[in-house]
């Protein structure tokens, strides 16, 4: 069974920040390359809450469909999902996934 604080680690030193936000306790988020996502523990490891998305200021864009274009949104802020940011996303979380489920 993973055990979070090595998980964590692990994410550490593959180049992902780690932050706390006081409006979501209990989780940790952990961002790369303008990717977010928030972590949770339970009794097999850290565990992803939803899917990665595109950070914004304080907020996490989630990714969507508008008027037939791929967007990250928050809120009334949109950014548009380029091809260069959803490969960045693609990448955040295949590499999430690996660190996340690599047992020591």
């Amino acid at each position: 069974m993973p055990d979070p604080a090595e998980q964590l680690q692990r994410l550490y030193l593959e180049g992902f920040d780690l932050q706390f936000f006081e409006r979501y306790p209990n989780t940790i988020g952990v961002l790369r390359d303008g990717c977010i996502v928030l972590l949770r523990s339970t009794p097999n490891g850290l565990e992803m809450i939803g899917t990665p998305g595109w950070r914004m200021g304080e907020l996490m864009g989630v990714l969507l469909e508008k008027d037939g274009r791929p967007v990250f949104q928050a809120k009334s802020e949109i950014v548009e999902a380029t091809p260069e940011r959803l490969e960045t996303l693609r990448r955040f979380r295949q590499d999430l996934e690996r660190l996340l489920q690599t047992v020591s």
